[in-house]
């Protein structure tokens, strides 16, 4: 461990669960004994005690501060991307993202799989008008079970997202840049695929989950050929960062049926503007990009953090 003392900045003003509070102080120094955990409440507190800081959890962090910070050893974070930590690994100094993230977004993810292929966005319109729509409803029902599913970006969270797939017996091609090892819950036609194949791929896909993270090698890595190349009945899925398509293309994908609904939790631009198209669709579900939001996101990074820590990994 680089240091018996951890500086922690961690607040967010909208969601709740993106907090560190008292309780996580204190079961962050319960999991690591002899460790100090000092709080910050606000910016200018944790900026005053940064250039005595060894070790620091936080959302934000600038290759700019590293000049006043000469003792800092770790730079740990919840985020699962390097959006927002400037910084990059050094030969003195760690720096730490979260990898807890993958089983809360499969919930969500498999959530919106279940809204679109139970109709319940349908059945809740018939309910407020008391109709008894069954013919109706039940034409728009579809299962889960042995669907075909594609996910772009096949690390942790993609991972994880397939993994709990797999009681419904679902089809998986994992998308990424080597193709390597395959997981060891694959089973026959599970299969690992690099990009170059995704025409054959996207052409039998009846999910598309995309958990790419951001930067120049993602930014438009979907066109209007891809979403042109999935079947009319495939759902789209992001997760991942709002920078590999432009917006304008998924729009008419969808306003085309040339495919058949999306779940979009994150967007190029945040909040999504209410001039979007996406916001009046019938066949998009949005949300604010929330997918890993958890009572338990905290005490979820907390004990992850400590396992490492413990383990003379940081």
């Amino acid at each position: 461990m680089p240091t018996r003392k951890i500086l922690v900045y961690l607040t967010h003003p909208h969601v709740e669960a993106w907090n560190f509070g008292t309780g996580h102080k204190d079961l962050l120094e319960s999991r690591v004994p002899g460790l100090k955990v000092e709080v910050c409440q606000n910016s200018k507190d944790f900026r005053d005690r940064l250039p005595q800081a060894e070790a620091v959890i936080v959302w934000v962090f600038k290759e700019s501060w590293l000049q006043s910070t000469p003792r800092m050893k770790l730079i740990a974070t919840p985020a699962a991307g390097n959006d927002w930590i400037e910084v990059e690994p050094k030969e003195n100094l760690s720096v730490y993202f979260g990898g807890f993230h993958g089983s809360l977004i499969a919930e969500c993810v498999i959530g919106a799989m279940f809204y679109f292929l139970k109709a319940y966005s349908l059945s809740e319109k018939m309910q407020k008008q008391k109709k008894w729509a069954r013919v109706k409803i039940s034409k728009k029902i579809n299962t889960l079970y042995k669907s075909r599913v594609t996910i772009l970006g096949f690390g942790k969270i993609g991972n994880a997202i397939a993994e709990r797939l797999k009681p419904f017996e679902c089809h998986i091609t994992g998308i990424k840049r080597n193709t390597g090892r395959m997981p060891d819950y694959f089973t026959n036609p599970d299969q690992i695929q690099t990009f170059k194949n995704w025409k054959k791929v996207f052409g039998e896909t009846d999910h598309l989950i995309c958990v790419l993270p951001g930067g120049k090698e993602t930014t438009d890595i979907l066109g209007a050929e891809h979403f042109g190349a999935l079947p009319n009945s495939c759902f789209f899925y992001n997760v991942g960062r709002g920078n590999i398509y432009q917006e304008n293309d998924l729009i008419a994908a969808l306003e085309n049926r040339r495919i058949a609904g999306a779940y979009l939790d994150v967007f190029a631009k945040e909040p999504l503007p209410e001039s979007s198209k996406l916001w009046e669709m019938e066949n998009v579900l949005i949300q604010p990009h929330l997918a890993a939001v958890s009572p338990q996101y905290m005490e979820l990074f907390v004990e992850e953090l400590a396992e490492r820590i413990n383990a003379d990994e940081l």
